[in-house]
């Protein structure tokens, strides 16, 4: 982040005391009680203990935090069958957002070629990943943050812990960028902005790409570019080798490949066992001919269809894991640059 004005550290000090203190705001308190509750209230003083808030302001803000129950009805919602690729792809691979992220590109240019040269990372993957995740912004969410990592941090159980981090980060967030825990609104899982970024990973890997002074990822574009791009090349994105690549399975008993998968994805081998059990019709740079990859199968068409995996593809299930998301970003980013650049 930039350096902005020199200023005098007990005034950033009053300054952040006085957000958190603004919390005792005119909302109603949760019907759960968060600050009666003594689980919350041990949050309250570890947060003191460890990182210096004011318990008293702590227990004024959790006062006016809501239990969320539609936070915990998504988060239970029953899905009667695993998607197909089709079923998954069908609604972010459509014409009107794939016309939608090319102008978000023809607007952004300057700043994704800035990201590619900085961070190595293909323009067209970012907006992929943008327009997979909210709509290139449309759709940020519009739970306020606090409320929904509350709610899943003390009654969602089965992830408790993990939203208790993600709550504990957040604040931290709100701290260090002086703002009250009360304003930013995001998913209902407390991901925040156009590239749906938890606040763990905003501490970790979002950057002020614009030079404004602060991270905005909810309404700087320049800086939701930047930390996907940022977040990509941190987690080993390898620049100019591919995504996935189509093959076939050319065998008179395909079962020594088909029992390899669980769930569409089967384990990385060498080139040379794939072959060997019948893959085929595939071509790749000969640098990579020595290293083991992947093999993913989708359903397109109503027909399996299957792609040798490479690095890239897994740095994409980092983001968001599962064969689909990655998958469906890599389909995405191909119409991109064909609308872009045909």
């Amino acid at each position: 982040m930039r350096a902005g004005k020199r200023s005098k550290p007990w005034l950033g000090a009053i300054a952040r005391a006085a957000a958190l203190l603004a919390f005792a705001g005119a909302s109603v308190a949760a019907p759960q009680g968060y600050a009666q509750r003594p689980e919350v209230l041990a949050f309250v003083e570890r947060m003191s203990a460890e990182h210096g808030f004011s318990a008293q302001a702590l227990r004024k803000l959790f006062a006016q935090v809501r239990y969320e129950p539609q936070v915990i009805a998504a988060m239970n919602r029953p899905i009667a069958a695993p998607p197909t690729y089709d079923d998954f792809s069908s609604r972010f691979l459509d014409p009107e957002r794939v016309e939608a992220g090319a102008q978000f590109w023809r607007a952004h240019a300057g700043v994704l070629d800035r990201a590619r040269e900085e961070f190595g990372i293909p323009q067209e993957i970012v907006v992929a990943i943008l327009g997979v995740e909210t709509y290139y912004g449309r759709n940020t969410g519009g739970y306020r943050v606090v409320d929904a990592l509350t709610t899943l941090a003390f009654d969602y159980p089965r992830r408790a812990d993990f939203f208790r981090g993600e709550l504990e980060q957040f604040l931290l967030l709100a701290r260090e960028q002086n703002i009250s825990p009360l304003e930013p609104r995001g998913s209902y899982a407390g991901a925040i902005g156009l590239p749906q970024f938890m606040p763990g990973s905003i501490r970790s890997y979002a950057i002020d790409f614009d030079g404004d002074g602060r991270i905005d990822l909810a309404n700087d574009a320049d800086d939701a570019i930047g930390s996907v791009a940022r977040y990509l090349a941190r987690h080993a994105w390898r620049t100019g080798q591919p995504v996935m690549a189509p093959a076939r399975i050319e065998a008179q008993d395909p079962q020594p490949v088909l029992a390899r998968f669980d769930g569409g994805v089967a384990e990385r081998r060498s080139l040379a066992d794939w072959t060997h059990d019948g893959l085929t019709g595939f071509t790749i740079p000969g640098d990579l001919s020595a290293e083991p990859v992947g093999l993913v199968m989708l359903e397109i068409g109503g027909a399996p269809t299957y792609w040798l995996t490479f690095e890239n593809w897994y740095v994409l299930t980092r983001y968001n894991r599962g064969r689909l998301y990655a998958s469906t970003v890599w389909s995405l980013a191909q119409r991109l640059r064909q609308s872009v650049e045909p």
